[in-house]
């Protein structure tokens, strides 16, 4: 299933894409209308339930679908797009040099030997289709990564690497936006990680029963359509079950954690010359299963 979070009529809503159609259920109206008063009122609540709430979503669709209920779904030209998650409960979480050809495109010798985590600040959140500032009066260096992001749906702490599965409810695709000469100054990740509109992710969460392998995707990453990153997410070097076992080693992870995987070699700091964002670009990226997630860059 593919959900999404949106705005209707000023609302912050969320539900599920129909199928075979380019719209969204509003399933809080859904539930409302067959009187469902114990229905999560927002997608963290609901996906602290997994696949329950899946099951529930599809069980108050098909009743819809029967009834006829079409005034509540919405066209996607008529709705706002946001974040599959709009706020995260802590900082996402992210790591860093999980491909080996991105770690070498950096100027490293080698990988990590050990899992890189670094955090971008909630407030980054933005949505697919959403221009995102190009911050010219705070850097020069504005780069992209495209990414495979987790979605957490149950808290956790020391988890086995057998039971990570368990934990998620789904994927996303995140644009880990960087300003290299933030990042270089302050010998550190966090401000450089974290300006306004510098983590886009959409547009939708895939819940987990439709991507049997999470390891097993493509991710491309185009700028202006010009193909920058070309990869698979085998060529990790931490899968996805073993970054959710690790991190929870020292932080209890909950539900609507959201965790950004790595990105692959074909950034702007490692083109010849570095080559970055600027006014007017337009960055999209794809991972398999999941779509494409858009974004273009303006001044604000």
């Amino acid at each position: 299933m593919k959900v999404l979070s949106f705005k209707y009529e000023g609302k912050t809503l969320f539900g599920p894409k129909v199928k075979r159609e380019e719209a969204v259920w509003d399933i809080l109206a859904i539930a409302a209308h067959y009187e469902e008063a114990s229905f999560p009122q927002t997608i963290v609540e609901g996906i602290a339930s997994g696949l329950d709430f899946v099951e529930k979503i599809r069980q108050l669709v098909d009743r819809a679908e029967q009834d006829a209920l079409n005034d509540l779904k919405y066209s996607f030209t008529a709705i706002e797009w946001l974040s599959p998650i709009p706020r995260t409960p802590k900082n996402i979480i992210c790591v860093g040099k999980n491909y080996v050809d991105h770690a070498a495109e950096m100027g490293d010798d080698a990988p990590p030997e050990k899992l890189m985590i670094f955090t971008k600040s909630p407030t980054a959140i933005a949505a697919d289709e959403e221009d995102l500032p190009i911050h010219d009066e705070l850097t020069t260096n504005l780069d992209y990564e495209g990414e495979l992001a987790v979605v957490i749906s149950k808290e956790g702490r020391n988890i086995p690497t057998q039971l990570a599965y368990d934990h998620i409810f789904g994927y996303t695709i995140a644009n880990d936006i960087t300003a290299r000469d933030i990042q270089s100054a302050h010998k550190q990740f966090f401000l450089g990680k974290s300006l306004d509109g510098s983590c886009p992710m959409g547009p939708y969460v895939v819940t987990k029963d439709e991507i049997p392998n999470p390891n097993q995707l493509s991710i491309v990453t185009k700028v202006n359509d010009e193909v920058r990153q070309s990869s698979q997410t085998d060529k990790m070097i931490y899968k996805v079950e073993d970054i959710i076992a690790e991190v929870s080693r020292f932080v209890t992870l909950e539900p609507g954690d959201v965790i950004l995987t790595g990105t692959p070699a074909g950034v702007g700091k490692g083109m010849n010359p570095p080559t970055f964002l600027k006014e007017g670009d337009t960055v999209k990226i794809s991972v398999e299963g999941i779509g494409t997630l858009s974004n273009r860059f303006v001044k604000k």
